[in-house]
């Protein structure tokens, strides 16, 4: 089940980072911002978190559209650490700005779905819809970046940006999608976390850090690497939290990382030059 979120969670980032050579310090964030969104629609308005999913995950798509188009496409082809500080930059005025609107208290969906039980095993039904979720977000993304006109020519951008170019194909809005696409995701994961976990400020940075190991893990730029390193992650979390004690799982999973960037920097399924 935390594999799926963990999936869900890094399949934005690392879609951002493989085609746009973006590091986007704001993509934990955005996921609080989305689950914000999400629990003050159900809380206010009496809104069912999975019928909100989609109108959330839209609105953060067009967020980030117009943040790529109009602010981050004027520096995307800078060496890598300019983008790295604007993108932090934006990060701290969209985290104090939900301290200051939303406060840091933790907010958690209650929606009394009951458990199913297995054996000696109990399982939240809410945190099983969210992972089959999870599951159905990473695999229509999938089929989008494999079917789709869109897709393909976002797949042609992240090969050869510049043989790309001379196809025809509109860089700057091809950018733009993409980090629309990466923003609408985690839009879509907001929603899920949701649903499953309290959600507060205070835990955007470890998001992200997630992120960054799943990418590690699975590859940069592959949505099939990216559900592979969040299930392993999701499993390694689990079992090592189970035998090492919960507060020493975060820090294997970054062990982890570290092992596989000296042992194989280019992830389980990601492709030479894009590590």
């Amino acid at each position: 089940m935390l594999g799926g979120l963990y999936a869900c969670i890094a399949v934005g980032f690392s879609l951002v980072w493989g085609v746009l050579n973006v590091i986007n310090m704001l993509h934990g964030s955005l996921i609080i911002f989305a689950g914000y969104l999400t629990y003050f629609a159900w809380a206010g308005a009496k809104i069912h978190p999975l019928v909100s999913l989609l109108a959330v995950a839209g609105l953060m798509f067009l967020f980030g559209y117009a943040l790529q188009y109009l602010l981050i496409n004027r520096v995307v082809r800078r060496p890598v650490l300019t983008t790295l500080t604007l993108t932090f930059g934006l990060d701290m005025m969209l985290y104090n700005f939900m301290n200051s609107v939303f406060e840091a208290t933790p907010r958690r969906i209650t929606l009394n779905w009951g458990s199913v039980v297995l054996g000696d095993i109990v399982l939240p039904t809410d945190r099983l819809v969210a992972m089959a979720l999870a599951f159905a977000l990473t695999g229509l993304l999938y089929a989008v970046m494999r079917a789709s006109k869109a897709g393909r020519a976002i797949v042609a951008v992240r090969m050869d940006r510049d043989a790309a170019a001379l196809m025809g194909i509109r860089i700057p809005r091809i950018y733009a999608m993409t980090f629309g696409i990466g923003a609408g995701m985690a839009g879509a994961c907001g929603v899920l976390f949701a649903v499953a976990f309290p959600v507060t400020t205070n835990v955007s940075g470890l998001l992200l850090g997630k992120a960054f190991v799943v990418c590690v893990i699975g590859g940069l730029g592959s949505v099939p690497g990216a559900l592979l390193g969040g299930l392993a992650l999701g499993i390694i979390e689990s079992f090592s939290g189970h035998w090492f004690g919960p507060q020493n799982a975060i820090t294997i999973g970054f062990v982890l990382m570290l092992i596989l960037l000296m042992v194989r920097p280019t992830g389980l399924l990601g492709i030479k030059g894009y590590e």
